[in-house]
């Protein structure tokens, strides 16, 4: 069939053009809690005679429990604490940076002991923005007698809800960089060489490097004051609508898995 001149300059221009095809990890994607798996991370509290103690908090806290703000380091978010007894169940975190309030913690326990909600705010962003979230908790180990009813060993068992801001996050993989932004401001492009690249609008001062180590899996490795703070990996799936992904705290030996749906 004889082509017309106008549709074989068409084509020609066509076969011209450089190839801009997405990979599977671009898009944004959007946190699917009840999918999720709940932490392997466990926190230990100690409240008892006035005085309160968190050891598997960073950095450990070790305070009086009267409400008023007490000085930690080595925490880039926040300079004091405030832990407040509202009653023979509840209790209230207060974290501040500057005087000013950028992180709360409510913590409820059950009549019987066995199970609590925590609520908490946090704002460990450049822009300032509010996170907040829900948390049900089961107890896996008692406090010592005497103590107060938050004390003991507990872990998370379900993310009841998050704000909008935290469900969300954006990724490109372009070429030989991968990028990454969520809805507080904190991003980042970095090359898959393993270049250590900041963490745009981050207060902790996090420093990503990233490879990619398979079709369909990128790997991050945060650090920060020069050693490794976690490590995550995005894994999307063959047909490229969910990603889970997979935070290992390595100081602790803890992690998290997420599933994501892509938008």
């Amino acid at each position: 069939m004889k082509r017309s001149p106008c549709r074989v300059f068409l084509i020609s221009c066509l076969l011209c053009l450089p190839a801009t095809a997405q990979s599977i990890f671009d898009g944004t994607w959007k946190i699917d809690l009840d999918q999720s798996l709940p932490s392997t991370t466990r926190e230990e509290y100690l409240l008892k005679g006035g005085l309160y103690h968190c050891r598997t908090c960073d950095p450990p806290l070790e305070m009086k429990a009267d409400g008023k703000d007490h000085k930690i380091g080595g925490e880039p978010c926040y300079d004091t604490v405030n832990l407040k007894v509202v009653d023979a169940h509840t209790t209230e975190e207060t974290d501040k940076r500057n005087g000013k309030a950028v992180g709360t913690t409510r913590m409820t326990v059950s009549p019987d002991g066995t199970t609590a909600t925590v609520e908490w705010t946090e704002s460990c962003n450049a822009q300032g923005d509010v996170v907040s979230g829900k948390d049900a908790m089961a107890r896996v180990a008692p406090g010592p007698s005497g103590s107060h009813a938050v004390s003991g060993t507990w872990r998370i068992t379900h993310r009841m809800n998050r704000s909008q801001n935290a469900l969300y996050v954006t990724l490109k993989l372009e070429s030989d960089t991968f990028s990454f932004a969520d809805p507080t401001g904190q991003n980042y492009a970095a090359k898959l060489d393993g270049t250590e690249t900041p963490i745009n609008g981050d207060l902790g001062n996090t420093i990503v490097s990233v490879k990619q180590t398979d079709e369909h899996t990128i790997e991050e490795t945060d650090t920060r004051g020069g050693k490794v703070a976690e490590v995550t990996r995005f894994t999307v799936s063959t047909d490229g609508k969910t990603m889970t992904v997979l935070m290992e705290e390595k100081s602790k030996g803890n992690s998290r898995q997420f599933v994501l749906q892509k938008q």
